[in-house]
């Protein structure tokens, strides 16, 4: 199960940073006669996979109807603007729910990812200095870490968050919301690594490292740090997630990316009224993958941790 989840997250993870050629329209590409159009079901004719186009058979309703007088190809086959395919069907604003998501996956794990490697790096030389020099660099590394993790984390982030600027550019968004996670982050990390410093600092090799004359630098990072790959190996699995669902609650209620952009909180917050989600199912696509992500992660953490 674990390695079935670790090929998951892999092969997700490759999907998002090849978005921009496997998505078949771009994220913001609309179509306005196509608002909540449903999922196409494709079939097969011969060997090429069509599916039938989509009819607005009641504006009012926004019911749509297939056009089984006619068939068109995959847009990854023939692109036909007359007759957009959505096979995860459509949002509000007639976007393909399909390329939203792909673009959207590229944006969450994109800053996720980069968000747990700046807070496992930070927190691994912080909580790895603290335990190896100790004293009084122990002591105020490890109150500034405890300050920050007494504190409940999702309530930090809104509040760092809200006091900057509403309106900014989607890279800007990006850096500040990957920065204020690793401020939050890094202490969960810190304290086991300064754990296990702490203990593997009177080991012999160390004591032999030291007597040859090596500098505390490489004692760190070449002899020490490394004994803490196993804790930090499961930190990454779980800040990972924890980092997708903070990223969709910022974006959900408006403090993350902006609406063009699509990122899965984005998406959720275009599916946050209950008659358009009753209707409209397939909007909440981006809570499914969410729900993926997590479980795969934190299959892999409950099984490093065995």
């Amino acid at each position: 199960m674990t390695r079935r989840a670790g090929i998951f997250l892999i092969v997700l993870t490759m999907i998002a940073m090849l978005a921009p050629w496997l998505a078949p329209y771009g994220a913001a590409d609309a179509f306005r006669d196509f608002l909540h159009a449903p999922p196409m079901r494709p079939h097969f004719e011969g060997l090429s996979p069509m599916v039938h186009p989509l009819v607005l058979a009641d504006r009012l309703e926004q019911r749509f109807e297939a056009d089984r007088s006619r068939s068109v190809a995959l847009p990854w086959l023939e692109r036909d603007s007359t007759a957009p395919v959505f096979l995860l069907g459509a949002d509000d604003f007639g976007r393909d729910v399909l390329s939203r998501l792909l673009f959207g996956a590229r944006t969450s794990i994109g800053l996720a990812l980069l968000a747990t490697l700046g807070a496992v790096v930070a927190g691994a030389l912080a909580g790895g200095w603290a335990g190896y020099r100790g004293g009084w660099v122990d002591e105020a590394i490890m109150r500034v870490a405890d300050f920050v993790l007494v504190l409940p984390v999702i309530y930090v982030v809104l509040v760092l968050r809200a006091v900057l600027p509403l309106v900014l550019p989607a890279s800007t968004v990006f850096l500040l919301v990957t920065g204020i996670f690793i401020a939050v982050g890094w202490p969960f990390v810190a304290k086991g690594v300064r754990a296990i410093v702490v203990v593997e600092t009177n080991r012999e090799y160390v004591q032999a490292a030291r007597s040859l004359g090596a500098t505390h630098w490489r004692i760190l990072t070449r002899h020490v740090l490394p004994a803490c790959s196993g804790h930090l190996v499961v930190q990454a699995t779980l800040l990972l997630p924890a980092f997708i669902l903070a990223e969709a609650t910022l974006s959900f209620i408006g403090l993350g990316f902006p609406d063009p952009v699509a990122s899965w909180g984005t998406m959720l917050a275009g599916a946050s009224n209950y008659n358009a989600v009753a209707r409209f199912p397939w909007t909440l696509a981006p809570a499914v993958t969410i729900f993926a992500v997590v479980l795969a992660t934190n299959l892999i953490a409950t099984n490093s941790t065995k």
